[in-house]
């Protein structure tokens, strides 16, 4: 969406579900994709005009997946985020400096380096909340990093809000009681379908395609625009299918061409995969999907409305079983996350799920 238009559904959303008394949590992408700045300036605006004091905690590190913030500049795997490929391939802003993305949207900004926070940040916590500051966009490089920013800032929830990404949610929710991990069962063939060109999805598809124990089906862009009726898209569509129905592992992805960079494309492609796949829903014995827009249009066109969650399969790639009208174990990752070898994994952790057959 162009800036003003999700800057309006956020202000849409706040008015629906958000009261005083709720504490908030804006997620955002963790290599600023759409528009985090336009939102938040919003956000900021819509709870000021309730009363709030709406002083924004930035902070998007996750770095269990490699995200990390320095200098108020996100960085991946070390690296200026401005100098990797995922940022070459997409972004919205001219730069990943967060204070300069959020002051050009307006915002008053206040940044705490490293050393403020792991010098306990509380003391610029308290200026920044006596000031006209509207965001305060904090560094982190570890998870202890993070643990910090939670702890401070959880004691003033009244008075601030937070934007992050997993790392941050995760060091907000309070941990208790391990919960006991429910049993699942995988029957039948697992489907993994790769949607997204990011390099890390293209290389462990790679790894997992190398299995002569999976089944890979590559899917080309053009049989996807063709649709239906096209005799390549029915003879993938069968092949899927019957080895699925055989108990047989699939590997499932979207070839690529020369117009996969074209990222314009992606929604069309991911809804055209989803509906190639349908038939296959009744021999799903368990799915693993990533990319974005992969998982929601494949998960909308089974018939899901939601997921009960079971564990963390490694960070960022959690095991949960859907609802709706399939029921089975699903994995989501989004598409940057993990290492070549994540998906052989996934497929040893769902392998490892299957009852024992009995000799």
């Amino acid at each position: 969406m162009p800036p003003a238009e999700a800057a309006a559904r956020h202000a849409a959303l706040l008015a629906a579900y958000h009261t005083p008394s709720t504490g908030l949590f804006k997620k955002i992408d963790s290599t600023l994709r759409g528009q985090p700045a336009a939102e938040l300036a919003e956000t900021v605006r819509v709870l000021r005009a309730g009363g709030h004091r709406g002083l924004a905690i930035v902070a998007p590190a996750f770095p269990d997946t490699g995200r990390t913030t320095i200098g108020g500049v996100i960085h991946l795997n070390g690296q200026r985020l401005e100098q990797t490929p995922l940022w070459a391939r997409d972004h919205s802003y001219p730069t990943a400096d967060l204070p300069a993305v959020l002051r050009a949207a307006g915002l008053r900004v206040a940044q705490a380096d490293l050393a403020t926070i792991r010098a306990g940040l509380a003391a610029l916590l308290r200026e920044a909340l006596d000031s006209d500051i509207d965001a305060l966009v904090c560094d982190a490089e570890t998870p202890s990093d993070l643990a910090i920013i939670a702890d401070v800032t959880r004691r003033h929830s009244a008075e601030l809000f937070w934007i992050g990404t997993g790392g941050l949610a995760q060091a907000l929710a309070r941990p208790g009681e391990p919960a006991a991990i429910m049993p699942v069962d995988v029957t039948g063939g697992i489907l993994f379908v790769v949607g997204s060109i990011a390099e890390a999805s293209r290389a462990a598809a790679a790894v997992l395609s190398a299995d002569e124990t999976v089944t890979s089906v590559a899917i080309l862009p053009a049989t996807l625009r063709a649709g239906p009726a096209d005799p390549a898209w029915q003879a993938a569509s069968a092949v899927i299918a019957t080895t699925l129905d055989a108990g047989q592992d699939v590997l499932v992805a979207i070839a690529a061409d020369a117009g996969s960079a074209d990222l314009s494309q992606g929604a069309i492609l991911a809804r055209q995969l989803a509906r190639l796949l349908q038939p296959a829903a009744p021999h799903i014995g368990a799915l693993f999907a990533t990319g974005g827009e992969t998982a929601l249009a494949l998960l909308d066109a089974l018939g899901v409305t939601g997921m009960r969650m079971i564990e963390e399969i490694e960070p960022g790639v959690p095991l949960g079983v859907t609802r709706g009208a399939l029921t089975v174990p699903v994995i989501t990752k989004a598409g940057a996350f993990g290492d070549g070898g994540t998906l052989h994994r996934c497929l040893s952790h769902l392998r490892r799920l299957r009852p024992e057959t009995p000799s």
